[in-house]
């Protein structure tokens, strides 16, 4: 088998974030779930949320975006794959990511819906509320991708985000095809409980048929996964079945299992926890970086809570420092 040219090639949704401050009320009058994510199905209603946002900040965003996004600042070389619209918020998408320095191919889509987009509403105590409008991300063909590219890849970085729209389920499948043909790793992220609990059979199927090599959950999704009432039997259920594990645990830390070992770290220490948006992202960042330069498990979980501690600190989901200076790399 040929190394690859890239150390990870990531599919995920293709959007732009708009963060703005809101207090605990706002949040309440909006009926909204502090801390969660919700989508938002009608390209009126994101109009709406939209026109009652105070002043903000515009990024691009999407989970993987923002890991490969990380992994890239860290020096990993990377690709995405996803969906933008022909419009302004497709084109700031695509210019963002390139400038990154990650490659993104993928044509843009003609005609409605919008390129998505994420409301992100940070309240003082630095949760964030998320309202998603997905757009043009949600019809991802499998048509769009370059399996060569997949191929050549060390690993295949999927976002459950993505997995519910029909199309880019059909597309992920195939790419997941494509990596295990070519020998490569397929790292899942579970994103979020509302998807699991959407699609917990399908996400299940995968790993009980060895198609994920590394999965990655904060301890709550782990547990909604699994049926389980406490993180320790929701690893008992999972770890035998995938190659690596890793489990986030906010502030305390993280651990990963693979085959008989189990590792922890520690959260890294913050001064002040600004805006939680994009730390379980910029954690994958981290490890899987680690994972593709030759690191050990404790040396990757270090480098992932290096660049979640980073995220957390200030408002937005795509690290603002120097991500190399930080972890010395």
């Amino acid at each position: 088998m040929n190394a690859p040219r890239y150390d990870v090639v990531a599919i995920g949704n293709a959007i732009v974030d708009i963060l703005a401050p809101a207090d605990d009320g706002f949040i309440a009058a909006n009926g909204m779930t502090k801390g969660q994510m919700a989508l938002v199905f009608s390209p009126e209603e994101a109009d709406a949320l939209y026109a009652k946002m105070g002043p903000g900040q515009t990024v691009s965003g999407g989970s993987a975006a923002n890991t490969v996004a990380g992994m890239a600042m860290l020096g990993s070389d990377c690709a995405f794959i996803g969906q933008v619209a022909d419009d302004d918020l497709g084109a700031t998408f695509a210019s963002d990511i390139r400038t990154g320095g990650i490659r993104f191919d993928v044509e843009a889509r003609a005609g409605q819906p919008t390129t998505g987009r994420c409301m992100i509403f940070v309240t003082p105590d630095g949760q964030r509320t998320m309202n998603t409008f997905l757009g043009a991300s949600h019809y991802l063909p499998a048509a769009a991708l370059d399996r060569a590219l997949i191929a050549d890849a060390a690993y295949l970085y999927i976002e459950g985000y993505l997995w519910d729209p029909e199309e880019p389920r059909a597309a992920m499948r195939a790419a997941i095809a494509v990596a295990k043909e070519a020998g490569r790793k397929v790292a899942f992220t579970t994103s979020a409980e509302f998807v699991i609990d959407r699609h917990r059979a399908d996400f299940l199927q995968l790993i009980a048929d060895g198609q994920i090599d590394l999965l990655f959950a904060n301890e709550s999704e782990l547990m909604a996964l699994t049926e389980t009432a406490d993180v320790e039997a929701a690893v008992a259920a999972v770890a035998d079945q995938v190659e690596t594990l890793v489990v986030t645990l906010a502030e305390r830390g993280a651990m990963a299992l693979r085959g008989g070992e189990r590792v922890t770290v520690a959260a890294e220490p913050v001064d002040q926890v600004v805006d939680t948006t994009g730390a379980g992202d910029l954690f994958a960042a981290g490890f899987l970086h680690g994972q593709t330069h030759g690191h050990d498990l404790a040396a990757s979980l270090k480098l992932g809570a290096i660049c979640a501690a980073e995220v957390i600190g200030h408002v937005g989901a795509r690290p603002m420092a120097d991500l190399k200076l930080l972890t010395g790399g």
